[in-house]
């Protein structure tokens, strides 16, 4: 009786200390749990951006780009891919921490790094699972990805510019080094937090308007005026390889901006929400606007004209997602529509330069006039959220400046790059190779019998 009864303590005794030990190893979890600020909703909201971003170059963009020529669709479809490859290694290698990198950053100061990151994170130095980057409650490497994305479709919109005749190994060299000279710099300058120089100047750019759009778009004009036109433009019809895979690629594209736009609130709340409803809102009315001028002015509206505008009010919108109200969403896809339309025909048609899928017309100019559209639409008595309570005339000066910058830097940088390739590799491809198409001639392969 005395042994069972020390048995059955025995047992209890055990039972207790494996409860105690489950407890206490309960709390311990808890208490990391609460001294953690990674946020398991915002993480999968921004690894569900990431994928959307990323979406929105491959395959989407490249499926858009099905509007040039059939001798030449494989040729673009190569090109958005080798670009995420090799843009993917130069983030790893340095473009992150170019980008990123808070070292040798004073606030209010203007030093080295308010213009570029330090080297401290190159080759992902000090990424971990349980890393963040500053306040956000998102793990680091989710950060890392996402902004990846990017880098990646910034060059991969200036090839619209200059497709069908730009050889592959320059357009290879020049998407590269600008990435490296222009793009990292300028994402540092406006979203490098305190210290950084547009962002010390109250710069407002939610999503990429300067960044993405304007930077890529002024490259874009540079390459089309220094590669001159293709063969036979604008007297030539150049029939598109298929629309069809054209309003396919839009299709994406419009999906994917809800995770370049939503995704830049980096968290999974009503900031978030808000630039999700101002991206559609705003592509919806950007579309509807060019519809209408297609349909007055040539007595019928084109798939091609819809699907145009509704890239221009979802590049448009992009500097100002986070920042507007519906209304003045809708302002600014109404503005897109009818000025992206303008600057895409009768501008280009005036001034005579080949932008091959108005890359200059859509994005460039939509990016600047978004940047400015921001100054005024984010003011609280308009139904915005501005960040920093400036005024609209002083937000307005703010982004001018960002604008100047963005121009006169990336503009240099781009006729530098292509007057060094030229005089080294050549830019463009012979009349002949030209003639014959991308396809064959710079990869020996073509997607269809001719």
């Amino acid at each position: 009786m005395n042994r069972s009864v020390w048995k059955r303590g025995r047992g209890l005794g055990w039972l207790a200390a494996a409860w105690a030990a489950v407890a206490w190893a309960g709390s311990a979890a808890a208490e990391d749990a609460a001294a953690s600020p990674v946020n398991s909703g915002d993480t999968a909201w921004m690894l569900t951006s990431m994928a959307l971003v990323l979406f929105m170059t491959l395959p989407g963009l490249a499926l858009f780009y099905g509007l040039v020529r059939t001798k030449n669709v494989l040729s673009v479809l190569m090109q958005c891919l080798v670009i995420t490859c090799v843009v993917t290694v130069m983030w790893a290698v340095a473009g992150y921490s170019l980008s990123f990198s808070t070292a040798g950053m004073v606030p209010g100061e203007i030093t080295l790094n308010a213009f570029i990151g330090g080297l401290d994170r190159v080759f992902c130095l000090g990424l971990a699972p349980d890393s963040v980057y500053g306040t956000q409650t998102i793990p680091e490497p989710v950060f890392f990805c996402y902004q990846l994305t990017f880098a990646i479709i910034t060059p991969g919109l200036i090839i619209g510019a200059f497709a069908e005749r730009m050889k592959f190994s320059a357009m290879l060299l020049f998407t590269s080094l600008w990435t490296l000279l222009s793009y990292f710099p300028v994402a540092h300058m406006v979203w490098g937090g305190a210290g950084a120089f547009l962002a010390d100047r109250g710069v407002l750019d939610f999503a990429g308007g300067i960044v993405v759009h304007l930077n890529a778009g002024i490259a874009a004009l540079v390459c089309a005026l220094m590669l001159g036109k293709r063969q036979g433009y604008p007297e030539v019809q150049m029939a598109p390889h298929s629309l069809t895979l054209a309003v396919v690629g839009t299709s994406m594209l419009w999906v994917g901006w809800f995770g370049f736009n939503a995704g830049s609130a980096v968290a999974a709340n009503g900031t978030a929400a808000m630039a999700m409803m101002a991206t559609h809102l705003a592509a919806a009315a950007a579309a509807c606007v060019w519809m209408g001028i297609e349909w007055v002015k040539y007595g019928k509206p084109s798939v091609l004209g819809i699907c145009t505008g509704a890239v221009a009010g979802l590049a448009t919108v992009t500097p100002a997602s986070g920042f507007v109200g519906p209304v003045g969403a809708l302002a600014i896809g109404a503005a897109a529509g009818g000025v992206c339309f303008v600057c895409a025909t009768s501008v280009k048609r005036f001034f005579g330069y080949d932008d091959s899928l108005d890359a200059f017309g859509v994005h460039g100019v939509g990016g600047l006039l978004g940047t400015v559209l921001t100054g005024v639409f984010a003011a609280k008595a308009l139904g915005g959220y501005t960040p920093n309570g400036l005024g609209i005339g002083a937000q307005l000066g703010a982004q001018l400046l960002g604008i100047a910058v963005t121009l006169a830097w990336s503009g240099a940088v781009s006729v530098v790059l292509l007057k060094v390739l030229d005089a080294t590799v050549g830019l463009r491809v012979t009349p002949q190779e030209e003639m014959d198409g991308l396809d064959i001639t710079q990869h020996n392969e073509q997607g269809y019998n001719y």
